[in-house]
């Protein structure tokens, strides 16, 4: 299938939601539409197809310009989004309760196919565009857009969303270094960032941390200590240090809940 063989694209977002999507879907729609291409948007990931049931007024949504109108300057993501529903490991409860996991990926492409979707804009993260991924390899043509304030995402300099963690984590370690400062307190602030530090490393840098930990580089505490220690030591009787979510320390391991 060639670009001029499209007729109709649909729209997904999946994951953890972001700023800037429904900029995403507003302008994937326009650009769409100039094209000569319907657009439809996929609910909640994949689940307006997988489970339409669940939606009275049916799992995909018509979007045209007056359905995208405003929607920019807007939070979340007109579409909806879940971290659930993984169409590799969809989950499927059995006569007895018991529950397992099925891969619906096959069905998945039928689906598109069926309902005369050629292409899929995807919209997320590590987890959705490794989804996506999957189904281009099954044959259906996927564009993935890279969104995660994690900005972990190869093959690209910066995730959108990313910018926005970065400015609110900055003020708040900012606004803490006053309340530290008042009441001499060690403050260990937590940011998000399972396997990468990017949060973690521009904020922290932004906002004058005093030590910060990060994924990739396993922690030694006496070194931490040893900051601490010496700041107390020059007068200065309150630090902060900036954890990223995923940090560990030296002959630890990561545990993510």
């Amino acid at each position: 299938m060639t670009e001029n063989d499209i007729r109709r694209i649909a729209i997904n977002t999946g994951g953890g939601d972001a700023p800037g999507l429904n900029a995403v879907i507003r302008a994937a729609v326009v650009a769409a539409l100039g094209e000569g291409w319907e657009c439809v948007g996929i609910r909640d990931g994949y689940n307006g197809l997988l489970d339409p049931d669940s939606y009275p007024d049916g799992g995909l949504i018509e979007l045209n310009r007056a359905s995208v109108r405003g929607i920019t300057h807007l939070g979340g993501t007109i579409l909806g989004t879940t971290n659930r529903g993984d169409p590799l490991h969809y989950p499927v409860q059995a006569a007895d309760g018991s529950w397992s996991e099925v891969d619906r990926s096959d069905e998945l492409v039928q689906m598109f196919r069926d309902r005369g979707i050629d292409a899929l804009i995807a919209i997320g993260g590590d987890g959705s565009l490794s989804i996506a991924n999957t189904l281009a390899q099954k044959g259906l043509k996927v564009v993935g857009v890279p969104k995660t304030i994690d900005n972990d995402l190869e093959e690209t300099d910066v995730t959108f969303g990313f910018d926005t963690a970065v400015a609110f984590a900055t003020e708040c370690i900012d606004r803490l270094h006053t309340t530290a400062d008042a009441h001499d307190r060690l403050m260990v602030v937590e940011v998000m960032g399972r396997y990468a530090g990017w949060i973690a490393s521009h904020s922290g840098l932004a906002g004058s941390a005093d030590a910060i930990l990060i994924p990739e580089i396993p922690y030694d505490l006496a070194s931490v200590a040893k900051v601490i220690r010496r700041r107390e030591a020059a007068g200065r009787h309150f630090s902060i240090v900036v954890v990223a979510e995923g940090a560990f320390p030296l002959g630890g391991s990561q545990s993510v809940v």
